[in-house]
């Protein structure tokens, strides 16, 4: 008689759903939509457990009382575009334990069917058996100064291309004004520029108008402002350079803003002072107007613009993006890895597939890559460093690896509130030549030799 194959037996995602440990049994989970909010409760608290709702305030708040209602404690929300902030700032507000998930976790666990029902149904049993994990978000006096930087980023950024429609302008006239001056909004290009606007064509009068600081003389200057001045382009050149104004008065509104959140934040400083670094170079257009050194040491407690690279700018975008308490990341390596800088490692069959970093624009890791690019010529530690990862990985691999490191000594300053300690160039080369001689002695005792210093050859003696 023929041998019957005896197949093992698998069990069915429902019966391993089953089978596993209910972690959080007041879980609640939503399917967030632009104009309607699935919501799942445990089958047992109601017997219509899977509602509908929509996604007006009044419809917020019969879904937070539904909730109380049924005895939830903690509700898991899918972060789909901008629709989900509304009702979880008034669910937090309500008392609710929310978990905010990227939209990959849930789909990556397992197939099924695809329904707005299923999904809420979905999100409900994976956050009752513990296996969504909640993305990082600070607290809310700290989102309050977020939301004015990121305004202030955006207006700087629309401020920008009215800048390129002042230039194009200009061009159409044939008046080569950005060819002569490095910087039209400075005070030579804005002094001309309104000049022109006033009615003022006369090339050397405008010409005039140069700041001692500026590198052309008046008769260069001179010559490049001979125009056509014609009716359509001044008529451009007017509005971008009244669009240009309106965004930086709101620029200004925006510093006032966040100089008040910057207030409003506690004092950790205990009294102290940070230390004043020599500036490099004169202000830039697009600083705070305001000196926002002291106000963000105030809040976070520790000088992070010790650090080379990072000004107070950078630590500003720092405290506004994470806050003081890093303890949401475990370690060094949890916080550096939200950020993207290290490698995301794909392996399949003993097989490195992949070691690309992970997508995504981290606004933090921006603000450290371009603090990373600033260390290329610095005289310091970080900056021989960068120079060294230049050498072996190249430009882009170099202000990843910087960056890299300015987020471990951030991280490890705002969690043990310890003051950095800078490495000297000197000090730093001589650990690694120390480092490279270990190295080539250890080569030498695997091949059977013996690494001997060469003597300084004597002077010889007439």
């Amino acid at each position: 008689m023929a041998r019957r194959e005896v197949k093992p037996h698998i069990l069915s995602a429902h019966k391993l759903a089953a089978s596993m440990p209910i972690v959080n049994p007041n879980a609640a989970a939503i399917d967030v939509h632009s104009d309607n909010h699935v919501v799942c409760v445990p089958a047992d608290r109601d017997t219509k457990n899977v509602r509908t709702f929509g996604a007006n305030s009044c419809d917020l708040l019969q879904i937070a009382a539904w909730l109380k209602h049924r005895g939830i404690t903690t509700v898991a929300i899918e972060s789909t575009g901008i629709y989900w902030i509304p009702l979880f700032e008034l669910l937090e507000a309500q008392g609710f334990e929310v978990c905010l998930i990227e939209p990959g976790q849930a789909s990556r666990r397992g197939a099924r069917p695809k329904t707005d029902v299923l999904d809420a149904q979905w999100l409900q049993r994976l956050h009752s058996h513990g296996l969504l994990r909640g993305s990082f978000r600070p607290p809310d006096e700290v989102i309050a100064l977020r939301a004015y930087l990121r305004q202030r980023l955006m207006l700087i950024s629309y401020a920008s291309t009215h800048i390129q429609h002042m230039q194009k302008a200009l061009e159409q006239m044939n008046v080569k004004l950005t060819e002569v001056v490095s910087d039209i909004t400075g005070q030579t290009g804005m002094r001309i520029i309104t000049a022109i606007i006033e009615g003022e064509r006369a090339p050397a009068r405008l010409a005039a108008m140069r700041d001692a600081r500026c590198k052309n003389d008046e008769a260069t200057i001179a010559r490049a402002l001979e125009g056509t001045w014609r009716d359509e382009h001044l008529f451009e050149l007017r509005q971008a350079y009244e669009l240009y104004r309106t965004y930086q008065m709101k620029v200004t509104e925006c510093d006032g803003q966040i100089e008040q959140a910057l207030a409003r934040l506690p004092d950790r400083s205990a009294g102290a002072k940070p230390q004043r670094k020599v500036r490099k170079s004169g202000r830039k257009p697009n600083n705070l107007r305001f000196d926002g050194t002291e106000p963000v040491f105030r809040a976070l407690g520790v000088d992070l613009t010790a650090i080379e690279g990072i000004e107070a700018p950078t630590a500003l975008v720092i405290l506004s993006e994470i806050g003081v308490d890093v303890s949401k990341f475990p370690t060094e390596k949890h916080f550096t890895n939200w950020l993207g800088l290290c490698p995301n490692h794909q392996e399949s069959n003993g097989k490195r597939k992949s070691r690309r970093m992970r997508k995504g624009k981290n606004r933090l890791a921006i603000a450290l890559r371009l603090a990373a690019r600033s260390l290329r010529c610095s005289q310091s530690a970080l900056g021989a460093f960068f120079r060294r990862m230049n050498s072996r990985l190249g430009l882009k691999g170099a202000i990843t690896a910087t960056a890299h490191k300015l987020a471990r000594y951030v991280y490890a300053m705002l969690k043990h509130g310890e003051a950095y300690v800078s490495q000297g160039l000197e000090q730093y080369e001589a650990a690694m030549h120390e480092r490279i001689e270990r190295t080539l002695r250890k080569r030498a005792r695997a091949l059977g030799y013996e690494l001997i210093p060469r003597q300084p050859l004597s002077p010889e003696v007439p």
